[in-house]
């Protein structure tokens, strides 16, 4: 079953300001996602405390929530900044 992305506007404009490759990358890993979960299960993780899954692709992580047909990512940011201020 295909679950629908949703892009926060923070995730977006990250998105956009990044270099394109990286950027394709990260929109190609999110559409594997939704359509099979369970192909990037090794690179996911559930962040303690909270709702939130991490996503590793390269130094970039992607913080995610899902709630079954609806993935909704609320932050893309390079490894060392992509926690500060989420409300876990």
């Amino acid at each position: 079953m295909q679950k629908t992305i949703i892009y926060s506007r923070e995730a977006s404009k990250n998105l956009s300001r990044m270099p394109a490759n990286d950027a394709k990358r990260i929109r190609s890993k999110m559409a594997q996602y939704a359509n099979d979960p369970a192909s990037l299960a090794n690179n996911i993780k559930k962040l303690q405390g909270g709702y939130y899954y991490r996503l590793r692709i390269g130094d970039w992580r992607v913080i995610f929530k899902e709630d079954g047909t609806v993935v909704d990512v609320v932050r893309v940011a390079p490894r060392g900044d992509v926690y500060k201020g989420i409300d876990l």
